[in-house]
């Protein structure tokens, strides 16, 4: 374990090289892309570079703070130069499911902003297709309930409340998570996320579709960089 998690640290900091001055950057939220907000920090350090970060959550807010990164929020901002973020999974199309730490969301909103954006990952992460990581979908806590049974018509598997000690886990932007069990089917990431939207309720799908640019992966083999042919880097 400790060896993935160095390789993991590896990645996070490897994901930097795509980080250069003057940039406006996304700054993701998870245990991973942790280690790229410290090397951006190190990079403002020692480096010189000049860059301001937008963060997709209250933890990462409060990370790069404590690491005196320039930030601006979201609000007012039309454009970011890259956003660097973790995910639950991703497939050979790049496409993601990511919501696993609660922030789906912020992060899409400041991934869909960004020229390009880029996933640092372990390979556990990495899949043939989407879905045996349950789906998080973010919903109206008021609302919660009538939006699951929506959801339950058309996913094959189990849809829970996600909870915190017994209470509903609550998002940063006050709604509730419902993680969905569609198990490796989602072979349509677009048409599922559009068919989920539809159900009055749904705040935000933790589908990312031809959104990711590349992915930095941690391995056994070591760290590698997966660009997408197709995509903006």
């Amino acid at each position: 374990m400790a060896g993935l998690e160095n390789l993991k640290e590896q990645a996070g900091i490897a994901a930097c090289s795509f980080v250069s001055d003057g940039m406006a950057l996304g700054l993701g939220t998870g245990s991973t892309v942790r280690y790229s907000i410290i090397e951006i920090a190190r990079m403002i350090k020692e480096e010189g570079i000049e860059v301001v970060g937008v963060p997709t959550s209250e933890d990462t807010r409060r990370l790069a703070e404590h690491l005196e990164i320039p930030l601006r929020t979201i609000e007012g901002t039309t454009s970011l130069d890259l956003t660097i973020d973790g995910a639950d999974e991703f497939d050979p199309q790049f496409d993601l499911i990511k919501g696993g730490g609660g922030a789906l969301t912020r992060e899409k909103v400041v991934a869909k902003v960004s020229k390009s954006m880029v996933v640092v990952a372990d390979e556990t992460k990495q899949v043939g297709t989407l879905g045996k990581f349950d789906l998080p979908i973010e919903v109206d806590s008021i609302l919660w309930e009538d939006v699951g049974d929506g959801i339950s018509s058309i996913c094959p598997g189990e849809v829970s409340l996600r909870r915190v000690d017994g209470e509903p886990y609550v998002t940063d932007n006050q709604g509730y998570i419902l993680d969905c069990s569609f198990g490796p089917t989602i072979s349509n990431p677009a048409t599922l996320e559009a068919e989920i939207s539809q159900i009055s309720g749904v705040v935000e799908v933790g589908l990312f579709v031809g959104i990711c640019d590349a992915v930095v992966m941690a391995s056994s083999e070591g760290v590698e960089t997966l660009v997408k042919p197709s995509g903006r880097l």
